[in-house]
């Protein structure tokens, strides 16, 4: 599913698919969310209902593809903390993360219904946030960045400015997923002298295919996502993407409920802080051959 664009901290992005690509102007701090001390009825309706919906992407590994991932696994987790059934709602996502959070968590679509009670994988920004006033974001649980993946025989560590980090691509290919963050960044920086060596694939596996095979030297691709594709590699790095000109190359994840769902947000934030805790989200993101970041 390719959009044609995304608004994201005030900036048309291009992008393949609104919850992951909403990155290339990320603002530079998380947002602290502060919770209302009062309880809410949200909390007390899900809790009567017995059961907790959450949404998660589809088609999204290692976080959430066919009823298993990370978020799916850490969804389950926070609804088995709060007694609850967990229900996963997988979705498609729409042109911008706006419209997700739109339909996945405060007003609802006409072809799924009504909105899931949290929804994972939402960055936690402060722009986005207050873009979207209808929801209340929280709950950082990962923090993700932009990282290359490259055969260390052909390609240097990534780092200084992108003259120097990137000036092996005038004479090497490097694999990106089309119309994402990694794509817009090499197609432009360096008024575009990469262009013409900048391979395009459906997915960051499919890139990761390619750098295995020898066919790129290199895929620049959000860490995790890496990681996941490439289990087990030896003779491939992954390295952070420390180029200067890269300007939101991390940013951290995390939920989103009705903006006056305070109280079942402060419950969620509780049962996660147990979870973290106990060891369960280190355990989680393991067993999915993600390093946790930044928790």
């Amino acid at each position: 599913m390719k959009h044609p664009k995304q608004q994201f901290s005030g900036v048309a992005v291009a992008t393949s698919n609104g919850r992951r690509h909403f990155l290339k102007a990320l603002a530079a701090l998380p947002l602290a969310m502060q919770l209302p001390a009062q309880a809410g009825e949200q909390l007390n309706a899900v809790s009567q209902r017995g059961r907790l919906r959450i949404a998660v992407y589809n088609n999204f590994p290692p976080y959430s593809n066919a009823g298993q991932g990370v978020d799916v696994d850490l969804a389950k987790a926070i609804a088995g903390k709060l007694g609850l059934k967990p229900e996963i709602i997988g979705f498609r996502a729409g042109e911008d993360m706006g419209d997700d959070l739109r339909n996945m968590v405060w007003k609802g679509h006409y072809l799924r219904g009504e909105p899931a009670d949290v929804m994972m994988h939402v960055p936690v920004d402060k722009v986005l946030a207050q873009a979207n006033e209808q929801v209340r974001i929280f709950g950082q649980y990962h923090h993700e960045s932009l990282a290359m993946a490259r055969d260390p025989s052909r390609v240097p560590v990534p780092q200084g400015s992108a003259a120097v980090a990137l000036e092996v691509f005038t004479r090497e290919k490097i694999g990106v997923e089309g119309t994402t963050l990694a794509d817009a960044f090499l197609s432009g920086v360096m008024s575009g002298r990469l262009r013409d060596n900048v391979v395009h694939f459906r997915s960051v596996a499919d890139a990761a295919k390619a750098l295995r095979e020898g066919a790129v030297a290199a895929v620049l691709a959000p860490r995790g996502e890496l990681e996941a594709a490439l289990p087990g590699e030896k003779r491939l790095v992954i390295d952070e993407a420390k180029i200067a000109q890269l300007k939101t190359g991390h940013w951290p994840l995390g939920m989103a409920v009705k903006a006056d769902a305070g109280d079942l947000a402060a419950a969620i934030e509780r049962a996660l802080a147990e979870l973290k805790a106990d060891g369960t989200v280190a355990a989680i993101f393991k067993r999915h051959r993600i390093s946790l970041q930044g928790v």
